[in-house]
């Protein structure tokens, strides 16, 4: 089968738990014998055509241009699908554009999926209830990460939805051993290591996490952030005013494949995020054998039982 996966962003320039999960459905649709193709938008510096891990990667340029940047967008998304003649069409999250989507979709007379992905549900955009109506009523088929992600969407409108969890590649942490990453990355043995991964914006809660370091002060534990984003300065500001520049390390963006050093290396995973779908950093932790402690949101009591 013939298989078109569009996604707003990916690989190698975007490494958020949407982009990886769309990377892991790509790998594993090719390697089951489909051919696949991931449409996305064109990142500077990256060609236009490219093969990763077996399967097509198309990136088309959004021209920064208002109104009709996003029309020339969708004119080219077209055409890269009318050639492609996809079998289906699977669309990673909804939005504000899926509609132009099932537009596409009518005109090339192909069924269409919907695989929602946490920030689409959870978090409100602009016209979400009537523009999300349309495509739940529209798309051949709707996947949902979690049962709770599922009665939500169903709110909206009710048909039938499947739930598909994401997945993560175990092979990633087979190979690690925690006493060499630990050497690797510079980690004394005797400390014990509290590690949050993802992306440092105000939905994540690292303001609260930093704040709960300063009941645990201690020179052999530490809380490491991996990851970059528009929050940094600002918590970086707060780790100097509660003055736990010892306790908290940032360690800033690093390659995917690193994060799982991280992890290994770690004793702790904290994900302290106000709002998520299903993420994927929790799934890395449970498969780098972390306890964890997170919030009580989204998709998150699905995968943790216990205490809250």
């Amino acid at each position: 089968m013939r298989i078109s996966i569009f996604v707003p962003f990916f690989p190698p320039k975007h490494f958020g738990g949407f982009e990886i999960a769309s990377d892991n459905i790509a790998n594993y649709l090719t390697k089951t014998g489909h051919e696949v193709h991931v449409l996305t938008r064109l990142d500077k510096g990256l060609p236009k055509e490219s093969m990763k891990d077996g399967f097509y990667v198309h990136r088309v340029y959004w021209p920064m241009i208002r109104i009709f940047g996003g029309i020339i967008f969708w004119i080219k998304m077209f055409w890269n699908l009318k050639k492609i003649e996809p079998d289906i069409i699977h669309i990673q999250a909804f939005g504000f554009e899926t509609p132009i989507f099932l537009l596409i979709k009518r005109l090339l007379k192909k069924p269409c999926v919907i695989w929602a992905q946490g920030s689409d549900v959870y978090v409100q955009w602009m016209f979400k209830e009537p523009i999300s109506k349309i495509i739940f009523k529209k798309a051949d088929a709707i996947i949902a990460l979690t049962d709770d992600m599922k009665n939500k969407m169903k709110n909206i409108y009710a048909r039938d939805i499947d739930v598909l969890p994401n997945g993560i590649d175990l092979c990633k942490v087979k190979c690690l051993s925690k006493q060499n990453v630990r050497e690797e990355l510079g980690i004394q043995k005797d400390r014990t290591i509290i590690l949050f991964s993802g992306a440092l914006t105000p939905i994540k809660g690292l303001t609260y996490l930093i704040e709960a370091i300063t009941y645990i002060k201690d020179k052999n534990k530490q809380l490491i952030l991996v990851g970059d984003g528009e929050e940094r300065d600002k918590l970086e500001d707060l780790v100097k005013k509660l003055k736990l520049e010892k306790y908290v390390i940032f360690i800033g963006k690093v390659p995917y494949d690193e994060v799982f050093k991280y992890m290994v290396a770690s004793d702790i995973f904290v994900l302290s995020s106000l709002s998520e779908g299903l993420p994927n950093v929790i799934l890395e932790a449970m498969a780098s054998g972390l306890p964890i402690v997170a919030t009580r949101v989204g998709g998150i009591p699905d995968i943790i039982k216990g205490n809250f």
